[in-house]
C-alpha cells in the first residue's frame, strides 16, 4: 500500500508544473518559459527523494545507503511519470486552442 501512495504522489509531484501557470503554485506569471519548468521538475524531483527517504525512515528505521546507478534511475522513473503533463501541456492544450 505505501509503495503505491508514494508512487501516485510523486505521479503528481512530476506532472505539478506542467498543469499552470504559476512558479509553484505562488507567483502568476503570464506564460511560463520552459526553463522554469524545469526548475520546477528538479526542485520537485529532489522533493520526492525527500519523501522517499522520510519513508524509508519511517517503515525500516534506516536510510541505505545508495550510489549513482539509484539515484538515475528514480530521476529516469520520475521523468517517465511527467509524462502526461507533458503531453497535456504541450499536445492537448495547443489542439485546444486551434479547434476553437
Amino acid at each position: 500500500m505505501s509503495i503505491w501512495l508514494m508512487l501516485g504522489l510523486f505521479f503528481i509531484l512530476a506532472n505539478l508544473p506542467w498543469i499552470g501557470e504559476r512558479v509553484f503554485f505562488v507567483y502568476a506569471l503570464e506564460q511560463k518559459s520552459n526553463w522554469i519548468r524545469l526548475l520546477e521538475l528538479v526542485v520537485y524531483f529532489f522533493i520526492s527523494l525527500l519523501i522517499g527517504i522520510a519513508f524509508e525512515i519511517r517503515f525500516s528505521g534506516d536510510v541505505y545507503s545508495q550510489g549513482w546507478e539509484f539515484f538515475v534511475t528514480v530521476l529516469s522513473l520520475f521523468l517517465v511519470l511527467s509524462v502526461p503533463g507533458v503531453v497535456y501541456r504541450y499536445q492537448w492544450v495547443p489542439m485546444q486552442h486551434r479547434f476553437k
